[in-house]
């Protein structure tokens, strides 16, 4: 374990787990993320950052050298109450270097704005978007985060049963049961060094506004996947949300799909989005990267 991760683990257990347990408003949260994010994990120098006109508002983030007709639809995660392009700039400029592609990330609405499936029309629309841009469904890979991770999964069920086929999938810590039926919600409870299990009920209730948890476009664990593209999920062994990575691995294989289940011992939570200070975020986005890079090229990423 690096010094890094141990730093990170009690700042996280000790200073931002009770201050979410006791958080206000989501419109508070909002605004306090989007004002650390940035701090917490700074863009790469030379960042590019260029908005589209398209009908959910849509940021091509870009470092390095990208390569053309590939791109990665990234839907970032922040519990449907939280997060933002302009938030997730330092992981996604991360991934955007490590792979040579842009990422396209839609700031969908989020349930302070419109309630579930607002977040899910969002998510296709971006899709659709890049489609009518001239990408072929092979061309983009979906990815996410958290909440995004499932959003990205609740997609790729609705292109698959519409006949499209992304390249692949990849999937950080997804949140994929609204039904908060995993055995590692309470399991993992404690060991989890930011996620405060008792809030989670009350932000389903928040973003679902009465709509059914079990519904396959909130909760993809219950969805179809006729013959899914490769599929990478990242999860840590000590989160709350574990089970949903691993039950969801095992539905993707059921579905005859091509999955690999990558587990990280003692990470936070979407460690991911501080790969500018801790090594193993960086680490994990480069073998999301590496999975990136075989799936859009027709590999097996497996």
């Amino acid at each position: 374990m690096s010094w890094q991760r141990r730093v990170l683990n009690a700042w996280m257990r000790y200073g931002m787990k009770p201050a979410l347990q006791v958080a206000g408003s989501p419109e508070l949260a909002r605004r306090v993320f989007e004002l650390a994010a940035p701090l917490f994990c700074p863009a790469l120098p030379f960042t590019r950052m260029l908005r589209r006109p398209a009908p959910v508002p849509l940021t091509l983030v870009s470092a390095g050298q990208t390569r053309g007709r590939r791109i990665i639809l990234f839907l970032h995660g922040g519990a449907y109450l939280a997060g933002s392009a302009r938030a997730y700039q330092g992981m996604l400029s991360r991934l955007s270097f490590a792979s040579g592609m842009e990422v396209a990330v839609p700031d969908y609405r989020l349930l302070q704005e419109a309630p579930f499936p607002a977040a899910c029309d969002d998510a296709l629309a971006a899709w659709q978007y890049l489609r009518r841009r001239g990408y072929a469904a092979a061309d983009i890979l979906l990815a996410g985060d958290s909440a995004g991770g499932g959003l990205a999964l609740a997609l790729l069920a609705a292109l698959l049963a519409r006949g499209e086929r992304p390249a692949g999938l990849i999937a950080f810590s997804p949140w994929c049961d609204l039904t908060l039926s995993g055995a590692s919600i309470k399991a993992n409870r404690v060991k989890d060094a930011i996620i405060p299990t008792g809030r989670m009920k009350e932000v389903v209730e928040q973003y679902l506004a009465g709509a059914d948890p079990a519904d396959a476009r909130a909760s993809p664990l219950f969805a179809e996947f006729p013959g899914p593209p490769p599929v990478l999920i990242q999860a840590g062994d000590t989160e709350v949300l574990l089970s949903d990575a691993q039950r969801m691995a095992e539905r993707l294989q059921a579905a005859g799909g091509t999955v690999r289940l990558s587990l990280w011992r003692n990470v936070p939570h979407v460690w991911q989005f501080m790969a500018g200070h801790l090594p193993e975020g960086q680490a994990a986005l480069e073998e999301a990267a590496a999975f990136a890079v075989s799936a859009l090229d027709g590999g097996s990423a497996g």
